[in-house]
C-alpha cells in the first residue's frame, strides 16, 4: 500500500538518485533515521521507506485502528515528500525464507535505490533481526533472489540503530549532523506517536520514544562536535559522505 507523494526527485526534468529505508515496523526508520531521510530529501533524492509489517491487528496499542495506522504512516510520510509501503506480515509471523526474500527483493528491483539504510543485524527485539536479515540479502542479491541477471545489489549500504533499548553492539562508523531537520524530524515521529497514544500531538511534551531519539541525538552529536546527529554504520570501504 503506498500513496505517491510529489515528485520533488526531479530537478531540471532530470531523475535523481533514490534512498530505500527499510525497517521492521512503521516507526522504525522515523526513529531511527528521520534525520537522514529529510537531508536525502533535501538533496533532491527520491526516499522511499519500506515497513515489513504492515498486518497491526493483534498489536493492542492500535486494535480496531490498524487501518488508520497505515493510512496515518503513509499520509505523515507523504506530507514530509517521502514515499513509504507496507508488507503485509504481522509482528512474529515472518522469518527468512524464500517468500519473504522475494518480497522485500521485489522492491529492490522496483525501487533500484542508489543508497539503502537497514535495521542493526543484533537486537534484542526478534522482528527487528529478522529484517535485517532478509534486508541485507535482498539489497545485495536481489537479482539471485529474483532470478533476474538485470537486477543488481545496492552499491552503498548503511545499518541503523534503533535505540538503547533494542539495538545491541552497535558501533557507527559514519555521523550525520541533522540539527538543520532537527525539529521537522521530531515533528513527524510524535504526530506518529500521539496517534499511537490517542493524544493531541504537542511539540512541548517530550515522552517515550520522543525523549530517547533526543538524548541519542545529542548523544551522536557529542560525539561528532554537533548539537544533534544521527549514527550508522557503513557496510563497506566507500567515502563517508552519504550525499
Amino acid at each position: 500500500m503506498s500513496v505517491e507523494p510529489k515528485d520533488n526527485h526531479k530537478v531540471f526534468g532530470m531523475r535523481n538518485k533514490t534512498l530505500l529505508a527499510i525497517g521492521a515496523h512503521y516507526d522504525d526508520c522515523p526513529f531511527g533515521i528521520p534525520g537522514i531521510l529529510l537531508q536525502a530529501l533535501r538533496r533532491h533524492y527520491r526516499v522511499v521507506i519500506l515497513n515489513i509489517i504492515g498486518d497491526y491487528s493483534k498489536w493492542s496499542p492500535v486494535k480496531g485502528r490498524e487501518q488508520q495506522l497505515i493510512e496515518t504512516s503513509i499520509r505523515l510520510a507523504h506530507e514530509r515528500g517521502f514515499e513509504m509501503r507496507f508488507l503485509n506480515y504481522a509482528s512474529m509471523q515472518f522469518d527468512v525464507n524464500s517468500e519473504t526474500k522475494r518480497a522485500v527483493a521485489e522492491v529492490v528491483a522496483e525501487v533500484r535505490p542508489d543508497v539503502a539504510f537497514m535495521l542493526w543485524h543484533r537486537d534484542r527485539h526478534p522482528d527487528h533481526e529478522v529484517a535485517a536479515s532478509l534486508s541485507d540479502m535482498a539489497l545485495r542479491q536481489p537479482g539471485t533472489i529474483l532470478g533476474r541477471d538485470n537486477v543488481r545489489g545496492v552499491g552503498r549500504i548503511y545499518a541503523y540503530d534503533n535505540g538503547p533499548g533494542h539495538t545491541i553492539g552497535f558501533e557507527p562508523n559514519t555521523f550525520v549532523d541533522i540539527t538543520q531537520d532537527w525539529i521537522t524530524a521530531m515533528e513527524w515521529l510524535g504526530q506518529l506517536m500521539a496517534f499511537v497514544r490517542q493524544k493531541p500531538y504537542n511539540p512541548q511534551l517530550l515522552e517515550g520514544a520522543l525523549s530517547v531519539k533526543e538524548t541519542l541525538a545529542r548523544y551522536r552529536g557529542l560525539a561528532c562536535g554537533v548539537k544533534y546527529a544521527e549514527a550508522v554504520w557503513a557496510a563497506g570501504n566507500y567515502p563517508r559522505e552519504i550525499f
